[in-house]
């Protein structure tokens, strides 16, 4: 198996397929996912560049990041290289698919590079649970947690997901909202939009809102695309919606633009509130209102400890960093609510 066998069965040219196994940014998403699945189907293994691997093998902290539009993960990835070059170590950046097994690709990894450590940004634990105990090398999940997988070399560091979440309903349901929409993310029980879900219907369950998950859910990718194209479809099964809550901040602003495409303002039509904080929330229009993760935190605190488990082999850790509701322009009282 080659890499113009791969071009062949996936349809696509030879030069695009090296850019996805290169781990290249400029591959659509779609392009990438059938690249990707012609991969995994053929058990496809390319031969590594021998000098990159001198470089590389043994020497760097791996870094996977699942996903290649999630901006919250782009400013981990910044934070965290500079981390790690003020402490003088290298590390490799890897994209996957959003879908993709990441336990599987760092298990591909440990067999041709043999990095020090690794940092996963995202992971779905059913993976880890599947088959990281095949894994020896010290290693971080950030932005979920391992705290109850039981590996001894898998630490992690998040935010309480759930409790952001709440948070989010709460203070929409605060300012008059009851038909409220939730937007994206995969709910399996192993990820973290279903805790973001678990939060969303605790505060609904506290207020004594009712709430039709659904009907009012509308689940999608991590993507501007992707939750443009979620909203048309929500807001078609629920057109009476006075807000929406999204998983991401780069699904909110998607959503935005759908919003605004269908002739709705907002906030005077129907409010919206993100997930994440990242930068590009505070110069969207309108400004928006969002659970910022503090990420600076997140990248110390998950060096911090995968250096000390490279160092000295010491056990887990498993911490959580605070959030934060930050109000922006895009909430505002449903029309003829009680002033």
């Amino acid at each position: 198996m080659t890499i113009k066998d791969i071009a062949r069965l996936s349809g696509c040219g030879v030069a695009t397929v090296s850019r996805v196994l290169n781990q290249h940014p400029d591959v659509s998403e779609e392009t990438r996912r059938k690249v990707m699945a012609v991969v995994e189907e053929q058990g496809f293994r390319p031969n590594n560049n021998a000098k990159h691997l001198k470089q590389q093998a043994g020497t760097s902290i791996a870094i996977l990041v699942k996903g290649t539009q999630n901006m919250l993960f782009a400013d981990l990835v910044e934070r965290i290289q500079s981390l790690l070059r003020d402490r003088g170590r290298d590390a490799a950046v890897y994209y996957l698919d959003e879908d993709a097994n990441e336990v599987a690709y760092a298990l591909q990894l440990c067999r041709e590079r043999k990095p020090l450590g690794f940092l996963f940004l995202g992971g779905d634990l059913d993976f880890f649970r599947e088959r990281f105990q095949e894994i020896s090398t010290p290693s971080v999940l950030l932005t979920n947690t391992a705290r109850d997988l039981g590996f001894d070399n898998l630490s992690s560091m998040t935010t309480d997901d759930e409790a952001g979440a709440d948070q989010a309903i709460d203070y929409l349901v605060g300012q008059g909202h009851r038909n409220i929409g939730i937007l994206g993310g995969n709910w399996s029980c192993s990820q973290i939009s279903y805790r973001r879900i678990l939060g969303c219907k605790a505060a609904f369950d506290r207020w004594g809102v009712p709430f039709d998950g659904e009907r009012q859910c509308e689940p999608c990718r991590y993507s501007m695309a992707d939750a443009y194209a979620a909203t048309n479809r929500l807001m078609e099964r629920c057109p009476d919606l006075t807000a929406i809550f999204a998983m991401s901040d780069v699904m909110a602003i998607g959503s935005i633009r759908a919003l605004r495409d269908l002739g709705k303002r907002v906030p005077e039509d129907i409010s919206v509130v993100g997930y994440d904080g990242i930068s590009i929330a505070r110069y969207a229009v309108p400004r928006l209102t969002t659970v910022r993760q503090d990420t600076q935190r997140l990248a110390e605190q998950g060096v911090e400890v995968l250096l000390r488990g490279i160092e000295s082999r010491r056990g887990p850790t498993h911490g959580v960093v605070p959030f934060q509701l930050v109000v922006g322009e895009s909430v505002c009282p449903p029309a003829g609510a009680a002033g």
